[in-house]
């Protein structure tokens, strides 16, 4: 993934430069947005420079194939291409709820990532928070999936009685917190209006869902990890 880190008025002038009909688009969150005419778009998050070429793959290819070579003659622009397949690894974390999960993990794999799962890795004897540890080492982002899978309540108060997530759901959150930062952990939280959240922690992302996790939730996971630097085509959402 590339980052363009001068201002909004150069970037269009980059883009104007190679001659492509379309116009652009100011949307939230500091995202700009180029449609190009033949399908072609260019995504650009003021805020980090973030670069995100989306579209059909041929005319999506020649675009950042012709405006590339005009952003690499300017010190703003910065290439970081993510070709290793380490860089695709995704951290998930979940409960009880099997079909959410294989709607997860179904979902980010059709995005060309690869879901790590704790309980499918090999312990190598280690023990959970050591295996969790090991296996984070050289991940970007991580994906919590929070089911109403418990029960809870304050003590002597059963009658404010909530569905929560499982504890381990709660823990490995909590360490993936601590590894990646807010901004690269996602909680996808199913049937928000039943469920306690699983942290009092201010700026989490938070993406309620119901039951169709990749219409409901797809499309602002992708949003989110296309900011740290993913590219997913928007054809796959």
């Amino acid at each position: 993934m590339s980052k363009f880190l001068g201002s909004y008025e150069e970037l269009k002038e980059k883009v104007s430069q190679i001659q492509i009909a379309g116009e652009w688009k100011e949307l939230p969150n500091g995202q700009k947005q180029f449609r190009a005419k033949n399908g072609a778009i260019l995504n650009w998050w003021e805020t980090k420079g973030t670069l995100l070429f989306q579209g059909e793959k041929a005319k999506t290819s020649q675009f950042e194939e012709r405006l590339t070579p005009l952003l690499e003659t300017d010190d703003y622009f910065q290439s970081s291409q993510k070709t290793n397949s380490q860089n695709n690894k995704i951290f998930v974390v979940y409960g009880h709820d099997e079909n959410s999960r294989t709607q997860l993990d179904a979902m980010l794999r059709r995005w060309g990532l690869d879901p790590l799962i704790l309980d499918e890795l090999p312990s190598k004897v280690l023990t959970i928070i050591e295996k969790l540890e090991e296996y984070t080492a050289d991940i970007g982002f991580g994906v919590v999936l929070a089911t109403p899978d418990d029960e809870g309540y304050p003590k002597g108060r059963e009658d404010e009685k909530i569905f929560r997530a499982r504890q381990n759901v709660v823990l490995e959150l909590g360490m993936l917190l601590t590894k990646l930062g807010r901004s690269k952990v996602a909680i996808l939280l199913k049937d928000q209006e039943k469920i306690e959240r699983p942290s009092d922690i201010q700026g989490l992302i938070y993406i309620p869902f119901k039951s169709d996790l990749r219409k409901e939730a797809g499309p602002l996971l992708a949003k989110e990890m296309a900011e740290q630097g993913y590219s997913i085509d928007v054809k796959d959402l």
